[in-house]
């Protein structure tokens, strides 16, 4: 069982939230300790009067101080307190906190002190993996994921992309925003669109608070199952036939399969001079992982690469390649797929290289 909704802020001030079709509607409430969204009441009880589910979140922007935010947001949102489900946004812009998660946990820990309720974290799978969220998510916080495939116009998705790669301390999502350029009738303007993984008795016990004081995990989880790998192994793969074609592919590359869709995408419709750029940047590795990915835009691309930014270095005796890599910032495998070098052993006295 799964739940479909939308989170709205004063962007949408004026949304007509009886008619705009949605299980369940998280709206912006404060930020720091100086901000109420003008909309927030209205679009609340709007929601509330047309029978969804209803959410409200604080945007931490760390000037104001953990727990003069929380007392803000908790002090705002009185009247919602055991109705709605409660979360924190925690972003990068206009935060001046960013990356103290220490900061965010104590505004998580004292909206619990004072609510009994324990919200949601909100933020980009990507965040999950790069900053430290140990203490916050065995505190038992539970986790509102954004995550987006691509940036295309989009209504609501029974089986919204990931890539798979994890979700850093926390064990599963709760609810995941997969578009900010969702399209709902009745509103003609983006929506970010979120799906619960669970249904309305699981939404209502997170409002209310979670029994025994633990998250209660979803009935049914975002599917993280995928092939292991860089983004470039699964596109040579690719290119290798290795996981078919159409359906087949599709259900081979499983969450991953947008991921590596773009990126194939990329390779057909960016430039020459773009690709040979990344190319130069490592982002296609050596051959023959980057002629087969490249395709038939091969030649073209390495021609770019190869005119006027070459650089050669003569071998003199004594000379190895391990050495010459090291003198002029490259290694080895680089240097053996530049040269077409058979046998990285084996360099002659006079045999000229391309190092750069």
């Amino acid at each position: 069982m799964a739940l479909n909704g939308i989170d709205v802020s004063n962007w949408q001030n004026g949304i007509n939230l009886s008619v705009v079709p949605a299980d369940f509607v998280i709206c912006k409430a404060t930020e720091g300790n100086h901000y109420v969204s003008p909309d927030c009441n209205r679009q609340y009880q709007q929601a509330k009067q047309a029978g969804k589910l209803l959410g409200v979140y604080h945007y931490v922007n760390g000037t104001g101080g953990a727990i003069a935010e929380a007392q803000y947001f908790v002090n705002n949102c009185k009247g919602y307190i055991g109705e709605a489900m409660l979360c924190v946004d925690w972003e990068a812009q206009g935060n001046g906190q960013w990356g103290n998660t220490t900061y965010l946990k104590q505004v998580l820990d004292e909206i619990y002190r004072l609510t009994k309720v324990r919200p949601l974290v909100y933020t980009s799978a990507s965040v999950l993996r790069s900053q430290n969220f140990d203490a916050i998510a065995k505190a038992g916080y539970g986790l509102w994921m954004a995550q987006y495939a691509n940036n295309n116009i989009t209504g609501y998705q029974s089986d919204p992309w990931t890539d798979g790669k994890g979700l850093g301390a926390f064990s599963f999502v709760a609810i995941h925003q997969y578009s900010s350029h969702g399209r709902l009738n009745g509103y003609s303007g983006n929506l970010d669109l979120d799906i619960f993984y669970g249904d309305k008795t699981a939404w209502k016990k997170y409002a209310q608070g979670y029994r025994g004081g633990t998250v209660e995990q979803p009935e049914t989880k975002p599917s993280q199952s995928s092939p292991s790998g860089s983004t470039l192994d699964l596109v040579y793969n690719v290119m290798l036939n290795k996981y078919g074609t159409g359906e087949a592919r599709k259900k081979a590359l499983g969450s991953r399969y947008q991921e590596v869709q773009d990126f194939i995408n990329h390779i057909d419709q960016a430039s020459a001079q773009t690709l040979a750029n990344e190319v130069k940047s490592g982002k296609y590795g050596n051959n023959p992982v980057r002629k087969t990915v490249l395709g038939s835009r091969y030649e073209e691309v390495q021609n770019i690469v190869n005119s006027g930014s070459a650089v050669y270095y003569t071998v003199k005796s004594g000379d190895n390649l391990s050495a010459i890599a090291q003198k002029y910032g490259t290694t080895v495998s680089q240097l053996v797929a530049w040269n077409g070098i058979k046998n990285a052993n084996l360099i002659y006295a006079g045999q000229k290289l391309r190092v750069k």
